[in-house]
């Protein structure tokens, strides 16, 4: 079986998710690095985005309430083949278009669970995630949200708890034992959140990693950028020498690198052009010299 489309148990949900799972941000948001068309799709390109997601056989889709018409775009689209795929979302920051808000009191979050459950045309959302904030910590320890969250699963309207937060007070969030679910940062540049990923393997919780590409700066948008910028970039300009400015090469490199993990669900990779994700999947397919991979992880490192 391709590496893509291996299926990862959570034990804490007792399902399986494909190694690569498909991040929705770009399908309802102008969203993306400067040097790139940052516009979302047009309906008809997101929804031939979103079907052909499933007919690869990814069965993990990733939303939230501030991806604007993400959760609208996925009701009106794929709703229809719910059984397909395992569905996530987010609470707290809220949509506001052209803007974002966050409120994580208790009625707001319930209030934003039941606009999801509408907008997405279904019954239950499978993992419920919190969208921190610049507060995370008073977040955490108001205790709110969580409550919420929790009554709402009660009332059978989500299955499972995430959070989407990194470093300390991601480690803070799996040992409180609430969250059945992860979503962390974690890519060749930026290895941080390494132990905070064993730990949930050690507890059975599962892993969505975002950004695992580095926000595009591991693909061949890095040549794109300015020279002024790449330079300052050092992790990124010694890894650029390794690869010999093969940029396709530190892409399947920095996949790779994800892939070994087995504390690691899954990786989101969200696009709004169907080709880019097809490339992405057959540069994980290519086969990696464990010395030079070796390599980059050190000068990620550094």
């Amino acid at each position: 079986m391709a590496k893509a489309f291996e299926k990862r148990n959570i034990k804490r949900m007792d399902e399986a998710v494909t190694f690569i799972g498909f991040g929705a941000l770009s399908i309802g948001r102008d969203w993306g690095m400067k040097v790139a068309d940052t516009a979302r799709p047009d309906e008809q390109e997101a929804g031939r985005v979103l079907n052909s997601v499933l007919d690869m056989g990814i069965n993990l889709v990733d939303t939230a309430s501030a991806y604007h018409r993400s959760e609208e775009r996925i009701g009106k689209f794929i709703s229809g083949r719910r059984n397909e795929y395992i569905l996530a979302s987010k609470c707290g920051e809220h949509n506001d278009e052209p803007a974002t808000y966050y409120d994580f009191s208790y009625g707001a979050i319930k209030d934003s669970i039941d606009r999801s459950l509408k907008l997405l045309n279904t019954d239950v959302i499978d993992l419920m995630q919190i969208h921190f904030g610049l507060d995370p910590e008073k977040v955490i320890s108001d205790g709110e949200t969580v409550r919420a969250m929790k009554d709402a699963q009660r009332e059978g309207k989500i299955r499972y708890l995430g959070a989407s937060i990194d470093g300390e007070l991601a480690k803070e969030c799996i040992i409180s034992g609430d969250f059945d679910v992860m979503q962390m940062e974690y890519h060749l540049l930026n290895q941080k959140n390494e132990e905070n990923i064993n730990l949930c393997k050690e507890k059975g919780i599962g892993v969505l990693i975002r950004t695992g590409l580095g926000r595009g700066l591991l693909t061949l948008r890095a040549l794109l950028m300015p020279e002024d910028q790449l330079k300052q970039n050092s992790k990124l300009n010694e890894m650029l020498k390794l690869v010999d400015g093969d940029a396709d090469l530190l892409t399947s490199l920095a996949l790779n690198f994800l892939y070994k993990n087995e504390g690691i669900s899954s990786v989101l990779i969200g696009t709004k052009n169907i080709e880019n994700l097809k490339k992405n999947i057959a540069l994980l397919e290519s086969e990696v010299d464990p010395q030079l991979l070796k390599k980059v992880i050190e000068a990620g490192k550094k």
